[in-house]
Order: structure tokens, then C-alpha cells, then sequence
């Protein structure tokens, strides 16, 4: 074993023996296969991902270090644990996982043999666990979870909507992060009335001179 991964399963067991207060603990875990995940995983690239749904409209915060929260109330952390080359490592975070203090998991992974988000779901249960495929190929292997195991999963790349879908659980509990999906909810609905209108009193060839 690896010092880093020995260091970190020792760190994961510390700080789930800690029993912290929840609002200082993170409230959400991405966990990713490969830092090669991390575009979609959490910025996106050309399509917003995870972070920018947390962070741009939610306003949630990366948490960095366990023992010392940032200044936002929702929080949530990121690592990576490959099912296939760190399993010591992906075991160790889905089992301290609700020790720790968080409630609800993301995890993706890529390629046809996309184990992360399927054993993450087995080992942390009964914690909620979105699964995120991270390409195309990807999509049968994290929705491929027996009768039994459930996994709830988005769309191939979608990391944005699995952040979304994570706020929706927490909501339940927590009136202000209601609100803030509410909020961006009517923020999108406003904007696709002012396209509408736009395009309807403009009519076709100046909408589209405008955006060019």
C-alpha cells in the first residue's frame, strides 16, 4: 500500500471518529475514478458541471479541510477513488462516509467498466448515492445495479443535474437550500420567457443578428 493511500484511509477512519457537528462537516462527497473525470466531473467544460452548480448557483463551498469549514453553511468535498486501482481507499470513504457527516454522495467514473459509482452505492448504503457516467460507454455499467442495490444515476456527463438532484435531497431537511433551488428554478423559467418574447416581437432574422 501506497503512503498516500495508507495516509489518506487513516485520515478518512480520524475524522469519522470525530463526531462533529454537522453544519461543520461537509454535506456533500464527489468522488471520481481518475482525475482525468475531473473536467465533467465538476467544471464541465463546455457543459457546466457540479461545481458550478454547487458553487455559481446554489453557493455552496469546496471543503478542504475537515476540521477547519469555510464560512458557508453547505459544503462539499471531492476526492479520488478508483474502484479498480484504490479499492482499499474507495471502501474506506464510502464506509466513514455517514460518520463523517455527509449526507448525500456523488460518484463517476468513466469507461465501460464504470465500478465506482455502483460499489460506492453498495458500501455507503443506506446513504443516497447519484451516479454520474462519465462518457457514453459509460452509462450501462452505472445504471447496471441489481434488484436490491439501489443507485440513482444521471445521463452520461451530467454532473450538473447531479448536483442539482443532491440539493433536491437535502432540501428536504434544509429550508434554506430549498430556497435556493427554488430561486434558480425561476431564474430559468424567467429567462425562457424573455427568449420568447423576444424572439416573438422581434421576429426570427433580428433575434438572431443580436446574439451574433
Amino acid at each position: 500500500m501506497s503512503d498516500s493511500v495508507s495516509d489518506l484511509i487513516d485520515r478518512l477512519h480520524d475524522e469519522a471518529d470525530q463526531d462533529r457537528p454537522a453544519a461543520e462537516t461537509p454535506d456533500v462527497g464527489i468522488v471520481m475514478g481518475s482525475d482525468s473525470d475531473l473536467e465533467t466531473m465538476m467544471t464541465g467544460g463546455k457543459r457546466r458541471g457540479a461545481y458550478d452548480a454547487f458553487v455559481d448557483e446554489l453557493g455552496f463551498a469546496e471543503q478542504t479541510d475537515y476540521e477547519n469549514a469555510p464560512d458557508e453553511r453547505f459544503t462539499f468535498e471531492t476526492y479520488v477513488t478508483s474502484a479498480h486501482r484504490t479499492p482499499d481507499l474507495m471502501t474506506a470513504y464510502a464506509e466513514t462516509a455517514e460518520d463523517r457527516g455527509l449526507e448525500v454522495l456523488i460518484a463517476g467514473a468513466g469507461g465501460k467498466s464504470a465500478d465506482l459509482p455502483n460499489m460506492t452505492a453498495s458500501i455507503a448504503y443506506p446513504l443516497p448515492v447519484i451516479g454520474v457516467p462519465v462518457q457514453e460507454k459509460s452509462v450501462d455499467s452505472v445504471i447496471g445495479m441489481p434488484t436490491g442495490a439501489p443507485l440513482v444515476a444521471v445521463d452520461a456527463g451530467k454532473s450538473f443535474n447531479a448536483a442539482l438532484s443532491t440539493a433536491q435531497i437535502l432540501a428536504r431537511q434544509h429550508d434554506d437550500v430549498r430556497d435556493r433551488l427554488v430561486a434558480y428554478h425561476e431564474d430559468l423559467r424567467e429567462g425562457v420567457g424573455s427568449v420568447s418574447r423576444a424572439l416573438h416581437d422581434e421576429g426570427t432574422p433580428a433575434f438572431r443578428e443580436r446574439d451574433q
